[in-house]
């Protein structure tokens, strides 16, 4: 991890804040260091507890998103929650951490262990907890192309 310097420039002529961010090489650490910058978004996830209680779930703690019908069941490492928003709706508001596997799923790629391409060509997910799911045939192409761009996802 390179050292990490932020310093603040006034200049008058900007009407916008323009952040920009120098290095000798595009590495992971920069991109994620862009990621943090291009992915802050205001907009909480309303969610429900096992009881009921609205709660509020850090989207770093967010292993797998996945629909059921009208339901959205949200699982963190500390248990499931119930979000009253669309998946679609909830997949606008996620960081680009988060890749859609199917029509009913999005995972969390910081909690994936392993992806597992077999030879009839499906992808088996597991993640750090031991989960696992499917991607669905149709989103693999999509999902090789993502991965493959991200450096350090795909083995």
């Amino acid at each position: 991890m390179k050292k990490l310097k932020v310093r603040f420039e006034r200049d008058k002529t900007l009407s916008d804040i323009e952040i920009v961010v120098r290095a000798n090489e595009e590495n992971a650490q920069v991109k994620e260091i862009i990621n943090s910058f291009l992915n802050k978004n205001d907009e909480k996830l309303t969610l429900l507890d096992k009881n009921g209680h609205a709660c509020v779930v850090d989207e770093k703690e967010i292993v797998l998103l996945s629909a059921n019908g009208k339901q959205v069941n949200i699982t963190a490492k500390n248990g499931v929650y119930l979000a009253k928003q669309s998946l679609q709706s909830i997949e606008e508001i996620l960081s680009h951490n988060f890749l859609r596997v199917s029509r009913f799923e999005i995972v969390n790629l910081k909690m994936v262990r392993k992806y597992d391409f077999t030879i009839g060509g499906t992808l088996r997910i597991e993640f750090e907890n031991g989960m696992e799911t499917w991607a669905s045939r149709r989103y693999i192409p999509l999902i090789k192309e993502r991965l493959s761009g991200e450096e350090g996802y795909l083995c």
